[in-house]
């Protein structure tokens, strides 16, 4: 398979690598395995730019996200201990207004990133994801966890708000209930609940994971890219509105879709009784 491969934006020390297949996968991994694959602000940014990168490239297709090594995911933000030097959280001197700021263009924008990426989005999980790990896992369209990959919601270990969009994302997947109970609590979740609860949509070996997750990439860049992008966008609008807007948005979709020539392609395919070659346009 060949790669083309770039350390993001030239900086070695964000961390976050992104290659290209021949296939239209891009490839974004998180290598920071020596700090949890925690990300620093350089690192969130970086990885928020290239989501973005992703969707308005046409030569992307779709997006195969992962993590350096096997103990984690990705450990949410890097939170350096505070000692007698140093200023607590709590102790730094910021003007109303700063802390919202900060979020909106950090961790916000970073799942925000991935929601609105009109490529789908595959997530493979081999190790824990926790906090702020955890919401970038949740923001994919697709994950593929390994057997001894967990996932934890460690906001309340800490005092910190749930932020990162947890608890939007949790309610929506797993329900009221059960994301007051995970954020509340912050217990592990192994990954057979994450399974149950619909947070994971396959548990496998880690060594197949990869397997697995790259196999899915694969079949949705040979896929009709406009309307993958466009059911993406309508399963959030369904989750989040009322049938009013869900089917007005439906019907504009289809207005989209119907100009496309991967769509008078499945339709040829399908009269002439073969596989259909989608473009992606």
């Amino acid at each position: 398979m060949a790669l083309t491969q770039e350390v993001y934006m030239g900086v070695e020390s964000s961390g976050i690598v992104v290659t290209h297949d021949e296939v239209g996968v891009a490839h974004i991994l998180i290598d920071r395995a020596e700090v949890g694959n925690s990300l620093s602000p350089l690192a969130r940014d970086f990885l928020t730019e290239a989501f973005r990168s992703a969707s308005g490239d046409p030569a992307v297709r779709a997006v195969l996200l992962s993590a350096a090594g096997t103990r984690h995911f990705c450990a949410g933000a890097g939170l350096a201990p505070t000692d007698s030097k140093s200023s607590s959280y709590a102790d730094q001197k910021r003007r109303p207004g700063d802390i919202a700021r900060m979020l909106r263009g950090g961790w916000q924008a970073l799942v925000t990133s991935v929601l609105e990426c009109d490529k789908p989005v595959i997530a493979t999980v081999k190790g824990v994801a926790a906090g702020a790990g955890s919401s970038l896992m949740l923001a994919c369209d697709l994950v593929v966890m390994s057997t001894q990959a967990t996932l934890v919601e460690s906001f309340v270990h800490r005092g910190i708000l749930p932020d990162s969009g947890a608890a939007y994302l949790l309610t929506r997947i797993v329900g009221l209930r059960k994301a007051t109970e995970l954020l509340m609590l912050g217990e592990t979740l192994d990954a057979a609940a994450c399974e149950r609860l619909g947070i994971a949509n396959r548990v496998a070996p880690v060594e197949d994971v990869d397997v697995i997750a790259q196999d899915w990439a694969r079949r949705l860049a040979s896929g009709p890219t406009v309307m993958l992008g466009l059911t993406k966008r309508l399963l959030a609008v369904s989750s989040e509105s009322g049938r009013d807007r869900a089917l007005e948005q439906e019907a504009w979709a289809q207005e989209v879709v119907s100009r496309t020539e991967d769509l008078q392609e499945g339709l040829r395919s399908f009269a002439e009784r073969r596989a259909p070659r989608f473009q992606g346009f």
